[in-house]
């Protein structure tokens, strides 16, 4: 009996034993965690930190193209204003014109003002409606009052002296532009105001006036819909001299914050996101909360298990819970890495002209291959990629590429440019373990057919043309290029082809070319080309070809294991149908010699090929028939718009001169000879022709000419 109670008191001690080493085991794994979520979290602070600077700079980038694009804008205008000026130096009349025309054609403008010296123009009568002389101050200004009206008068008098103006001291000292800083315009715009102001010079040589060009402060606030890249951030907008234009917002007492700024080129002004620290940070918080929750009672109930349980239970659980923990991590990644990938076919409800799919197959949990695509402007941008490598890393790396993709193709047109800032980016600090990605990116224009790619060292995609009698296949003529992360500032090359109607190009990864069957062979190029030869021939979309190409490849490789990640991607162009409304504008001076502009502004229009020369033909003659007749005096401005949709495109001539309706003129007798038809009737008879229909309006003193063409 004391034998039995000994051996169990020296068991009890084993077991305490065993235990107490366990539970040194328990603290180092614990110490070893806490420093481990301790480095994860300042590691996530940092990155957090990184991704918030790299938003922020996106968005400021944004913003400050947004800006110089109107700053830009309204400097041309104030430069037009002077050389109208200029022109009609000594016509108080002209001012008047040329400062409504310069409103009327730029919308972005608040108002607009030609201040002349004082004595200028004393004692001179205008043609206006009350035909009143001009005193010592004359400043002709035009305002927008609503969308469609515009209010031109006389402000310069005694009580609005603009000679104590800023922009009018600066105005007559440079020689160009000048931007004021910020104040309350009570007489023109009748809001906060920026201006930029430009000289105007008589025959002589001399300042004589000042043209001002006002940006209202207002169009500036409303940028911060553009800057919003987290909740309670605001941002600002300073001078060169320090002078708020936009007021920074109002910052709580004790609560820290990140400003991010940049300068606006040329103006000197500053532009800043301001992103309190807690907003930046505060999911970081809730999940350091959460893990050192969850590790505290992770600790409890391994403490608790292993007492019960004694010597290697802990090790055991432990073992066997990491490799289930292991598991759902990879299930999970599984899980985010294919939802970051187009999952959506048909892809476009709302574009009939395109019909794409795409597929991702890893040869792991996770892989490396990627493809994704998305309309913007009527362009489809897509890109497939193939990463070194297989797992996890490649995984990470792939997950990079895509969001290098989305973020630069959404301000950048151009493939090469894309691609080359992708590769800068993958190519900087961080590319430790030296992997790199091949890319094919491409820009295909809906209503053109034209297609823009850059190639990085990927497979060339196939081009399937897909007729009854025949079917071509023939891989796309690509450029030799790095692939992506090997070289910083490589010079990537871009290039260009056609696709018809009816042409497929099919994108994939070399896990098609070298899938393997249980004796090593591979599936090679030949068994695609066929494949795709049998789908151009049933005249299949893209989704069947691309499951037709799966089903080859299964068939194949049989039941060997699959060695690499597989990704195919293919789209068709079905028409060449515009699918989205865009609006265009070109204002011009009653100048005979200004008509071959319109060529030139109507192939900006992407219309189909075959219209471009009637509609050309039949503006020309439209705005020729304007010029002869609405201004006699020779001086004014014709404003052409065009408004574009996926059934027509629709053209409004408008000017300011005497009313005249073309479509009321007497249809040409065609059956006399040329000598016999009285001059003239032959141009509107023209465009009545071309065009589906033409309709003409008098409306606000202007004539009003809208012509329709049916696509």
């Amino acid at each position: 009996m004391n034998e039995l109670t000994n051996e169990g008191m020296k068991d009890d001690r084993k077991i305490f034993k065993g235990t107490h080493g366990g539970l040194w085991i328990l603290i180092v794994a614990a110490v070893i965690l806490e420093g481990t979520a301790c480095v994860q979290y300042f590691s996530s602070r940092r990155a957090l930190r990184h991704e918030a600077e790299t938003r922020a700079q996106t968005e400021l980038k944004r913003a400050e193209l947004e800006i110089r694009t109107h700053t830009i804008e309204m400097e041309a205008a104030a430069k037009t204003l002077a050389m109208l000026a200029e022109k009609y130096v000594n016509c108080p009349d002209s001012a008047y014109a040329s400062t409504r025309a310069i409103v009327g054609a730029i919308r972005s403008t608040s108002s607009v003002a030609i201040a002349y010296v004082p004595g200028y123009f004393k004692g001179k009568r205008t043609k206006g409606t009350k035909g009143e002389r001009i005193g010592e101050y004359f400043e002709a200004c035009s305002s927008r009052i609503s969308e469609d009206s515009i209010y031109t008068r006389q402000i310069g008098s005694a009580e609005h002296d603009y000679t104590q103006m800023e922009w009018f001291q600066n105005g007559l000292k440079v020689d160009g532009c000048w931007w004021c800083e910020p104040y309350l315009d009570d007489s023109g715009s009748r809001t906060f105001v920026v201006s930029c102001s430009h000289p105007v010079h008589n025959q002589q040589g001399d300042v004589v006036a000042v043209v001002c060009v006002d940006l209202s402060l207002d169009y500036l606030q409303n940028m911060s819909e553009y800057l919003q890249v987290y909740d309670e951030s605001f941002y600002s907008i300073t001078s060169g001299s320090g002078e708020a234009i936009v007021p920074i917002g109002d910052t709580i007492p004790g609560r820290k914050y990140h400003m991010f700024d940049r300068e606006i080129e040329d103006t000197g002004w500053h532009i800043a996101i301001v992103i309190p620290y807690d907003v930046i940070y505060k999911e970081l918080r809730k999940v350091g909360l959460l893990v050192s929750i969850m590790m505290l009672i992770g600790l409890i109930v391994l403490v608790f298990i292993m007492i019960r349980a004694a010597k290697n239970l802990v090790k055991v659980v432990n073992l066997s819970n990491n490799q289930e923990r292991m598991e759902s991590e990879l299930n999970i990644a599984r899980g985010i890495q294919m939802a970051m990938l187009p999952t959506r076919f048909p892809p476009f409800d709302d574009v009939p002209n395109l019909s794409a799919y795409g597929v991702v197959i890893p040869a792991k949990e996770v892989g490396g291959d990627l493809f994704d695509f998305y309309l913007r402007e009527n362009k489809l941008f897509f890109c497939v990629g193939d990463v070194s490598g297989k797992g996890v890393p490649a995984s990470l790396v792939m997950a990079m590429t895509r969001s290098l993709f989305r973020s630069f193709t959404s301000y950048l047109d151009s493939p090469a440019q894309v691609v080359t800032q992708m590769n800068n980016s993958l190519s900087d600090e961080g590319n430790e373990q030296n992997m790199f990605v091949t890319l094919f990116l491409g820009v295909f224009e809906l209503g053109t057919g034209k297609l823009r790619y850059c190639n990085a060292g990927h497979d060339a995609p196939i081009k399937v043309r897909g007729e009854k009698s025949e079917v071509k296949c023939d891989e796309l003529a690509c450029k030799p290029n790095l692939p992506l992360g090997v070289m910083a500032g490589y010079p990537y090359e871009e290039q260009m082809t056609q696709l018809e109607i009816g042409d497929t190009l099919f994108l994939y990864t070399d896990g098609l070319t070298e899938a393997e069957n249980s004796t090593h062979a591979l599936f090679g190029m030949d068994r695609i080309i066929e494949c795709l030869s049998v789908s151009g021939e049933q005249l299949t979309d893209p989704q069947k070809m691309i499951e037709d190409m799966q089903e080859a490849v299964r068939a194949f490789v049989g039941a060997a294991q699959q060695s690499d990640d597989l990704t195919m991607f293919a789209f068709r162009f079905i028409s060449k149908r515009i699918t989205q409304t865009s609006h265009h504008s070109l204002v011009m001076r009653n100048d005979i010699q200004q008509i071959p502009t319109l060529a030139e502004w109507i192939d900006s229009l992407d219309l189909p090929k075959e219209l471009n020369m009637p509609i050309n033909l039949a503006l020309e003659e439209a705005v020729s028939n304007v010029m002869l007749y609405a201004y006699p005096g020779g001086s004014g401005q014709v404003l052409v718009e065009a408004e574009t949709s996926a059934k027509q495109v629709v053209f409004t001539i408008s000017d300011s001169g005497i009313p005249f309706d073309p479509t009321e003129q007497a249809e040409p007798d065609l059956t006399l000879t040329a000598e016999e038809r009285p001059i003239g009737g032959l141009g509107i008879h023209l465009v009545k022709q071309i065009m589906d229909v033409i309709g003409y309006e008098r409306k606000d003193n202007r004539n009003i000419l809208t012509l329709t063409k049916k696509l």
